[in-house]
């Protein structure tokens, strides 16, 4: 399994952030070759294979590898050893309909399945909380980051220590969206005209969605200089990363994690 290593603005010990690339890709196999994801489709196996491969590759129990059941809502849980240890038919109760996840326990990698959403990573390294999120548009509107935060701030954190980075994601250049997505933003209070622009020849919307998460996280007091955007887009990486949009929704998922070491 090959992994990328997401990067905060701010070295920080003990943390870690990583992201699954797909592998050797079977393009007659839209869940080729690493997927985490177990509710688009997949062969029960081979996401347990995945899974199992990306434990050994972090040194961590199999059962310290947390994910929720997304629903692009906007619920964030925060979660205790309590829930480590949970019977799997609890857990999976749980994070059902869960698109963020904060905890404060180590040695567990808490993360979110994506092609073509934005993940983001959240940390204040500080007071040792961190939390993942899925932000696509209607979390995005939503202000899923910023509810975020606010657990995270629940629970010890504190918005002006915290560093946040997004992985891979669809650029602007191919999230194009219908007027009533515009609207949405526009109704969340949203600045379209930093999150927004028309294509000149076909005269349709495109949608930044990682300048909107920004914005969210701004308003929520994470300080802009803590905050890292993909270098990467999903749609056009489609080979490297899934993307719902190349592949259709019956297809593989690009897992984001993170991990708070002792």
């Amino acid at each position: 399994m090959t992994l990328d290593e997401l990067k905060f603005n701010v070295d920080t010990k003990g943390i870690k952030v990583i992201q699954t690339q797909r592998g050797e890709v079977d393009t007659s196999n839209p869940y080729s070759q690493w997927n985490l994801c177990h509710y688009t489709g997949d062969v029960a196996q081979h996401v347990f294979d995945s899974r199992l491969e990306l434990c050994q590759l972090l040194g961590i129990d199999y059962d310290h590898l947390i994910m929720p059941r997304q629903t692009h809502s906007c619920r964030v849980t925060a979660f205790d050893e309590k829930l480590v240890a949970a019977p799997s038919r609890i857990r999976k109760l749980m994070l059902d309909g869960v698109d963020a996840l904060v905890t404060t326990v180590p040695s567990v990698c808490i993360g979110v399945n994506t092609a073509d959403c934005v993940p983001i990573a959240l940390a204040d390294p500080i007071n040792g909380v961190i939390a993942i999120a899925h932000a696509g548009w209607r979390g995005t509107v939503g202000h899923i980051a910023e509810e975020t935060v606010k657990v995270m701030e629940a629970v010890g954190a504190k918005a002006s220590n915290i560093l946040a980075t997004m992985g891979v994601s669809i650029c602007q250049e191919c999230f194009e969206v219908g007027d009533e997505v515009v609207r949405e933003f526009e109704q969340a209070g949203f600045d379209i005209s930093l999150i927004m622009r028309r294509n000149t020849t076909t005269g349709k919307a495109h949608i930044n969605l990682q300048e909107a998460n920004r914005q969210v996280l701004i308003s929520a007091d994470v300080p802009a200089h803590n905050i890292t955007l993909p270098n990467h887009c999903s749609r056009c990486e489609s080979n490297r990363y899934f993307s719902a949009r190349r592949l259709g929704i019956a297809s593989g998922r690009t897992f984001t994690g993170i991990i708070l070491r002792n």
